[in-house]
This record gives C-alpha cells, sequence and structure tokens, in this order.
C-alpha cells in the first residue's frame, strides 16, 4: 500500500502463544518480569476482560483471524480444516491495499477440496492461512529456517526434538530447568525477531501491516539461558486448586480426563516419567515465567525499532494471546479446560492519536473475535456479515456503547475423529457431542455440554470456580436464565455470511449485518 510518510497508517499484530492474563493482571503479575509490556500498557489501552472464544492454537486463531464464533467457522480442532472461502482479516486487507506479511505461523489447516491430496498444503496443520504472504516459516514442529540458522551456528542435533530437551551441565544428569542447547542469541523467539527487524525496514516507505506471532512460551518448556533460572521455582505461589486431584474429578465427570489429557511430563522433553510433585510442577512453572520474560525482551526490540524509525505514532499495535494455560491450575495442564484460565488473555492495543487514554484499563468484556474488526474498522474496510465480534474503536477512545455485551462465549470441542479422544472414551460421547460452550459474565460463568451431562455453574462472588453450584436449589433462577442467554446468543450469532443477502429480479442486493442489539 503506498503512501507517504504522513499517510503512513501500519499495522503491527502481536500473538504470543500460550500466556496467561495473570502474568499482567493476578496472580502471577507480581512474580514475572514483563517490563516492555508493562511500558505498553502504560503507553495504550490494555483490556482486563478479555476472553478467548474458542481452545486449542489452530481454532483459537481460526477464531482471531476470521472475527467468526467456532460455532460458525467450525474448524474446531487442530487440523480440522477451514473452508477456503471464509472472509479473513488477510482477505479483507488486501482489499484495502495491504500485503498483510506473515511472521510466523497460524495453524491454519486448509480446505482439502480445494487442494489434492499430495499437495503440502494438506499435509500439516500448521500451515500459514491464505491471503497472508508468508515472509517467514517459523513453526513449532517444521521451523526449518531456524532449523538452518542453528546448524549454520554450529548447533548440532540429530532429531529436531532434541531442541526441546534441557541439556545436561557439567556431565550431570540433565535437570527440569536445565539450559537449551541453544544460546539466548540463537533462540526461536530471537531468530524471528531478528528476521522481523532485518526485513521490515524495507517497508517503511509505505503502509505495512505485520502479524508476528510468538511461539512461547508455549511448551516444550526450555529456555536458554539465562532464562532457564530467571526465577525462583520456590518463589512462584503454588497452582490454585483443591486438594486431591480426586476433589478435582469429584466435581464433574469431565475433569477426571482433563486432568489425565496432560500432565507436567507432557510439558518437557526428555522426561517420560516425570512425577507431578510440587517441586516438579513449581519449577515448570518457574521456567514458563521466564519464556515469557524473554519474549517480553524481544518484544522491547520491536517497540524500539518503531520508536527509533518514528513510526510509532503511524502504527496500530495489538499485542494478545492465543489462549492462555492452566500451569497446573486445576491439577491440569494445557488449554482444554473450561477454567478462566485457559481462555483469559492480556489485550493491549495503543492506537495512533489516542495519547489521551494512554494508561487506560478498560473493564468491559471482550472476545478474541473483536480483534479482526478492529482492524479493519481502523483502516476503514467495511467487517463482513460473517464476522461475529464487534470493533473496539469506541472502548479504545473511553466511548462505551451502551448495548456493548453482557457476557462472552467460548467453546471447546474435545472430540477426535481419528481416534477417540480421552474424553470419549471416559464419557461415552461422539464425534458431534463431545463439545461445550461456556458463557461468562461479572457474576456467573456457566458451562453447557451438547452431550447428555449435567451443566457447571460457578458464582464469582462466592467461591468462584471452586464450587460447582449447578445443582443448589438457589441458583435455578440463574441457571436457567443464563441457559436462556446462551441459547439466543448461539440463535443471533448463526453463520451471516449470506443470510442478509437477496436474490431480486433486480439482481444481488446485501444489507449488512445489525450489530447494535446486545449480544
Amino acid at each position: 500500500m503506498s503512501t507517504t510518510a504522513t499517510q503512513q497508517r501500519n499495522i503491527l499484530f502481536i500473538l504470543i502463544d500460550q500466556l496467561r492474563a495473570d502474568c499482567l493482571f493476578g496472580a502471577m503479575a507480581d512474580h514475572v518480569d514483563l517490563p516492555n509490556l508493562r511500558a505498553l500498557m502504560s503507553d495504550a489501552v490494555s483490556f482486563s476482560n478479555n476472553y478467548k472464544v474458542v481452545n486449542p492454537c489452530g481454532p483459537s486463531r481460526a477464531s482471531i483471524l476470521t472475527g467468526q464464533y467456532a460455532m460458525n467457522h467450525r474448524s474446531v480442532r487442530n487440523g480440522t480444516p477451514m473452508r477456503h472461502d471464509t472472509p479473513t482479516l488477510p482477505r479483507e486487507l488486501r482489499k484495502a491495499g495491504y500485503l498483510p506479511m506473515l511472521f510466523g505461523y497460524t495453524d491454519t489447516s486448509q480446505d482439502p477440496r480445494v487442494h489434492h491430496p499430495n499437495d503440502p498444503a494438506v499435509r500439516s496443520y500448521e500451515y500459514p492461512m491464505d491471503g497472508f504472504h508468508e515472509m517467514l516459516e517459523m513453526r513449532l514442529e517444521t521451523s526449518h529456517p531456524w532449523r538452518a540458522h542453528l546448524l549454520n551456528n554450529g548447533y548440532q542435533f540429530d532429531n529436531y526434538w532434541d531442541l526441546y530437551k534441557p541439556t545436561s551441565e557439567n556431565g550431570a544428569p540433565a535437570k527440569l530447568n536445565g539450559p537449551a542447547i541453544y544460546s539466548a542469541e540463537h533462540s526461536d523467539t530471537a531468530f524471528l525477531t531478528d528476521q522481523f527487524l532485518a526485513t521490515i525496514p524495507g517497508y517503511r516507505d509505505q503502509s505495512w501491516c505485520a502479524h508476528l506471532t510468538y511461539i512461547r512460551p508455549h511448551p516444550p518448556l526450555v529456555a536458554p539461558a539465562p532464562y532457564n533460572r530467571m526465577y525462583d521455582p520456590a518463589e512462584i505461589p503454588l497452582p490454585t486448586r483443591l486438594g486431591t486431584i480426586d476433589a478435582e474429578k469429584a466435581i464433574h465427570p469431565f475433569f477426571d480426563p482433563a486432568t489425565r489429557a496432560q500432565t507436567p511430563a507432557s510439558f518437557v522433553e526428555g522426561f517420560p516419567d516425570l512425577q507431578p510433585t510440587d517441586d516438579n510442577i513449581q519449577t515448570l512453572r518457574s521456567v514458563y515465567l521466564g519464556l515469557a520474560t524473554e519474549v517480553d525482551k524481544h518484544i522491547g526490540r520491536v517497540m524500539d525499532y518503531l520508536r527509533s524509525s518514528n513510526q510509532l505514532d503511524n502504527t496500530l499495535v495489538i499485542v494478545s494471546a492465543d489462549h492462555g494455560e492452566m500451569l497446573g491450575d486445576r491439577h491440569s495442564w494445557g488449554k482444554l479446560s473450561v477454567y478462566d484460565a485457559a481462555y483469559h488473555t492480556p489485550l493491549i492495543i495503543r492506537m495512533p492519536g489516542n495519547a489521551t487514554r494512554a494508561g487506560a484499563v478498560v473493564k468491559e468484556i471482550t472476545e478474541s473475535i473483536d480483534l479482526t474488526p478492529t482492524i479493519l474498522d481502523w483502516v476503514g474496510q467495511d467487517i463482513p456479515n460473517a464476522m461475529d465480534g464487534r470493533s473496539l474503536l469506541p472502548l479504545l477512545t473511553g466511548d462505551t456503547p451502551d448495548n456493548w455485551r453482557r457476557f462472552s462465549l467460548s467453546e471447546l470441542d474435545f472430540a477426535d475423529p481419528e481416534a477417540t479422544s480421552i474424553w470419549q472414551d471416559h464419557l461415552g460421547t461422539g464425534t458431534s457431542d463431545s463439545c461445550l460452550a461456556i458463557l461468562r459474565d461479572p457474576q456467573f460463568t456457566l458451562v453447557e455440554f451438547a452431550a447428555d451431562l449435567p451443566p457447571l455453574l460457578f458464582d464469582k462472588h462466592k467461591h468462584g470456580e471452586m464450587v460447582n453450584v449447578a445443582e443448589d436449589p438457589h441458583y435455578q433462577a440463574d441457571l436457567a436464565r443464563l441457559t436462556r442467554e446462551m441459547l439466543r446468543h448461539r440463535m443471533r450469532n448463526m453463520d451471516h455470511t449470506l443470510s442478509l443477502d437477496s436474490i431480486t429480479q433486480y439482481g444481488p442486493r446485501q444489507q449488512k449485518r445489525e450489530r447494535t442489539k446486545a449480544p
């Protein structure tokens, strides 16, 4: 998009993989050093109640980049294809004259109806979303440029996954928080940032758009020195949990497989028999925080470049995460959960010309599907009817619409069409009813299941997620009301791709989607 310097309108959209919101807002915030993100918060607007609408990685990024709930795009698992004609952020930005550049990954599974079975595009769930101009292939499982970078710098490894194993020191057995085989200078986080900073200056004479995606602090949990031992495990709060795993399982049938689906051993390479002791759990949590600090350092480098090149005040900067992480909370790991830790994520937006709002914290409920409509609104591009999210520009300027949403909706599919999942085996559910929906309002969290399973209801004004009150007689009116809210919300947000189009004697016509009703 060719522009003069005074007309430049850049977009920098940064996603951090698996960063919990409470690293900036909440229990972990006092125990992790994130100076650059905090500096950005003081110069931007932060959203303290931002939730992902679906997990895990691929589905979450599909929702973020389409502005659609998972019930509409239906790319509900890593490896589940997304329809090839779905409106997306990169495709819509191309209509506005932008070349959407991708530094990293989107984990988009391509539509097999438009690709030959031998096409590499349908041989990996980590393929980039169509519409992006892939500047650097940087994927967890197939990062060939980073592999080459390490080999060119003298590192030796027979198996790619050996890169994710903590190394031994002084000939002693490797420890959980042993350093990675590579130095901090050559880490995946450093390499991605180096490549971005080496490339983006060539585009400073035009309006550019860059989607910069960091894999860390996603597991396997291994960090280069000094980040591997930056935090003392003994100084980090223990996970939020009931006293025993059996107590967690007793809350609801869903939680038995949820506590077994991923374990501490699955979060680190080279320790297959790792036991879930507090010492091991705290060590892994400390490495996770070290990786978060490493990402923060490199985001600082990116922000320094924008300042030194005089582009900061022409650039819309958005920083968020694709989802959260249980990290031992509720005796669970990963993001296939119903608890807030898996869905509550940071969101920071610095918008040019919004200096009077620097440091503001918005408490209204926002959803990950709002990010694409916000970017399109900022560049003046129409928001397609297919998109369910709403632009955050009013909230950014301090003008909260009277009809802003009262709750968020998230979804989770826990089936596996190739081989039955641990939930299917335990619950006896099928591929179509192994799913759930979560409604969160300021007081309650409701979880409803497609299968014949009882709901969950948590009262944040009482015991929060620690006590399920769904069967408490005092809450039956609230349970019924919230169930109706969820049903109505799903009905109002059914796929609008063509539902407002009409074929008439005068040709096709389209009405714009109404976004004024309170969801």
